[in-house]
């Protein structure tokens, strides 16, 4: 069988899981163009000065909202063009989630990054149509997955052809409407030979937690950020926003609010630096 690549490069953010830590950041949902290009603007100018690798992130189309008459993003045709316009105006590489299998070829066509989602990360059609795209995946573990059952997604991916995949922790169903973040899923998932990202903003969800809508419980995105990034991963990944409490997204309640994205940020690479130099094990 290959094997999946330990470090995936995109731009110039270089995920490994013994290398300081690259972040993926940006708003849940690509509100608008002004909206995107703004965020794409602010979230670049933060990592550029604490010289974090990034890959810009907004969800052209939340396909999985818990109400049928929620927002839902640009739709593909006008998401698309929003993402090449940043990469064109920013130089950043971008990602976004993929929710059918053909979706993934003019996708991969624009964005840098495909994203799996959570609760599709079992469907064989969809990886392996992502992974014939060429480009690095992210996929997100499902909240009913355990970690080692990621081993199984990753072969899928990899036995298709494509060694850039990185595992994503991002919680995992405890009881009705709230999961948990088991600390021991980065360094299984790790185990397995690809970078490990750790999504700390969806690990706070609350699934349908608002009866209409998600909930969250964003005080705890910094613990549960510290906690990942002192246990040893290769990327963070930060939904944040200009007004998160004023929002249509669906994840208003946990993202992180944009004005405090850099001093997150930077007291996170205090662990990061810790983290990485050198381990001990029983």
């Amino acid at each position: 069988m290959s094997q999946p690549n330990s470090e995936v490069s995109v731009g110039n953010a270089v995920f490994s899981n013994d290398k300081p830590f690259s972040l993926i950041a940006g708003p849940c949902q690509m509100e608008s163009r002004a909206h995107a290009l703004e965020m794409a603007h602010a979230v670049k100018e933060i990592a550029e000065e604490l010289n974090i690798g990034l890959v810009f992130k907004a969800s052209y189309d939340k396909a999985n909202r818990t109400s049928l008459s929620a927002s839902r993003g640009m739709g593909m045709k006008g998401g698309l063009e929003v993402f090449a316009e940043i990469k064109e105006t920013y130089g950043l590489p971008v990602i976004t989630d993929v929710h059918e299998p053909s979706h993934c070829a003019p996708v991969g066509e624009v964005c840098d990054v495909l994203q799996i989602p959570a609760y599709l990360c079992r469907q064989t059609d969809l990886l392996v149509a992502a992974a014939k795209t060429g480009r690095a995946l992210n996929v997100k573990k499902g909240q009913f997955l355990a970690p080692w059952d990621m081993k199984n997604v990753m072969t899928k991916v990899v036995e298709s052809g494509n060694s850039n995949v990185m595992l994503c922790e991002r919680g995992a169903t405890f009881g009705y409407n709230t999961l948990v973040s088991d600390m021991r899923a980065l360094p299984i998932m790790a185990e397995m030979g690809a970078p490990v990202v750790f999504d700390a903003t969806h690990s706070v969800q609350q699934p349908g937690g608002l009866g209409g809508s998600s909930g969250g419980q964003r005080e705890f995105v910094a613990t549960l950020a510290r906690a990942a990034i002192a246990v040893g991963i290769a990327g963070l990944f930060v939904e944040t926003h200009d007004d998160p409490d004023n929002t249509t997204s669906s994840d208003g309640p946990n993202m992180i609010p944009l004005n405090r994205l850099k001093d997150l940020l930077k007291w996170l690479q205090e662990f990061d630096r810790i983290a990485k130099n050198g381990s001990f094990t029983l």
